[in-house]
């Protein structure tokens, strides 16, 4: 049975997926802190094992580095369970919304077997890589910080400029090389989609700016309107906070 995009089990799964988030919450949810964390620091490492699957399984390891942003919040999940660093936490309150289109926006993966150990380290780990951040605050495990949305802001376009420039070495690095993938064309990378669109929304994007790199950054608004959404309760609380009079 094929996964398929939009149809009744892709959707089942999608339905699944938002089942075991909220099942999660409500099993650990009046557990002790020390369980919640040890519970969430296992499960974190479901991202890490889909890394080292897609390394060995497809003899294209450089087409598998952990350069997407789904690959590195996978590897920054553990760490933000363990410290439940502030910045760290919130940075992935928004990169686990890639998890999210990962999941719904599975064209590439739509034909993948739903039985198949390949279905299993991309689905599960975008279920964990979603909602094990929105765990983290929801069961009070960290806190969200108006601070961090500059942090936020900051290290995502910091970490997407660093991906870009390893992207535009490593496809010299393939032509210089003639490293071939299986088709025998010459491998062309595009970690975090930095060169290319590869789906109907990114190539919106680069409809309006139809360059490598600079069209990723229309995105810029509708991060800063989700994460404003976000912090909504946050921003409300400080603006009343500089409402109220000070005492003499």
């Amino acid at each position: 049975m094929l996964w398929g995009s939009y149809g009744i089990v892709h959707i089942i799964t999608l339905v699944l997926s938002a089942a075991i988030i909220t099942g999660l919450y409500f099993i650990l949810k009046n557990r002790s802190r020390k369980t919640q964390t040890t519970v969430l620091f296992i499960l974190s490492f479901a991202g890490i094992s889909a890394i080292i699957f897609n390394l060995v399984t497809w003899n294209s390891p450089i087409e598998y580095l952990p350069f997407h942003m789904c690959s590195i919040t996978a590897m920054l999940l553990p760490f933000a369970v363990m410290t439940k660093g502030k910045v760290i936490n919130n940075l992935l309150l928004l990169w686990c919304v890639g998890a999210l289109i990962a999941l719904v926006l599975n064209q590439a993966q739509a034909n993948y077997e739903i039985w198949s150990w390949t279905f299993f380290f991309y689905y599960f780990p975008h279920t964990l890589e979603l909602g094990i951040p929105i765990l983290m605050f929801a069961l009070g495990l960290t806190e969200k910080k108006l601070f961090c949305i500059s942090t936020t802001l900051a290290l995502t376009a910091g970490i997407y400029t660093c991906v870009h420039l390893i992207n535009v070495w490593l496809n010299q690095y393939a032509i210089a090389n003639n490293i071939v993938d299986w088709a025998g064309n010459v491998v062309k990378l595009n970690y975090m989609y930095s060169i290319d669109p590869t789906n109907p929304v990114l190539q919106m994007m680069y409809n309006l700016i139809p360059h490598p790199y600079w069209y990723m950054f229309v995105a810029t608004p509708f991060i800063v309107l989700y994460l404003v959404i976000v912090y909504l309760p946050e921003i409300i609380k400080a603006i009343k906070n500089r409402k109220k009079p000070t005492s003499v």
